[in-house]
């Protein structure tokens, strides 16, 4: 069985390979991408820990404030973020997912969404490292969801080129 690790590497560096994991469990590929969502949210709450440090510094009440409720505060901001996180990267891969079943049928290659899916959850590994990376950078937004946006794409079409081919039709 392929380990999580093994994932991760080849979501990076092996891009023929995503085509493959369209026949793992589910519950592999979900795991998988939950992995992905808690890495995703440890590093905004470590933004979110430096952001409201910063702010507190600058304000005197509000230093006390929060430490005052910085037992109710962190772990709702934690609550949030992976909520928000999980939301976000299972829309992007369903988003993502479409496009690839239409890429599928466009290359005339043979498969469903059910396994775009799964390929998508796989290829959107570098977008989401580069979205964490992009944000401690400080790049626009506009700009790293264009750059994010065309990887997954680029990604999806050399999976979707090592989907098998649609059969002839006899008629």
């Amino acid at each position: 069985m392929v380990t999580h690790i093994q994932l991760f590497i080849d979501s990076l560096f092996q891009p023929k390979k995503l085509a493959a994991y369209r026949v793992l469990p589910i519950g592999k590929v979900i795991q998988y991408v939950f992995i992905l969502i808690a890495i995703v949210t440890i590093f905004a709450f470590i933004q979110f820990l430096t952001g409201v440090s910063e702010t507190a510094i600058q304000f005197k009440g509000l230093r006390q404030y929060v430490k005052d409720i910085q037992w109710l505060l962190y772990p709702f901001a934690l609550f949030l973020l992976f909520f928000t996180s999980t939301v976000l990267l299972f829309v992007r891969i369903s988003i993502y997912s479409a496009i690839g079943a239409l890429l599928l049928k466009l290359l005339k290659r043979r498969g469903e969404y059910r396994h775009m899916w799964r390929t998508t959850a796989f290829a959107i590994t570098w977008s989401t490292l580069l979205s964490i990376l992009f944000s401690f950078l400080s790049i626009s937004s506009w700009v790293a969801t264009v750059v994010s946006s065309i990887l997954t794409i680029v990604l999806l079409i050399f999976a979707s080129l090592n989907y098998p081919k649609l059969a002839k039709s006899k008629f």
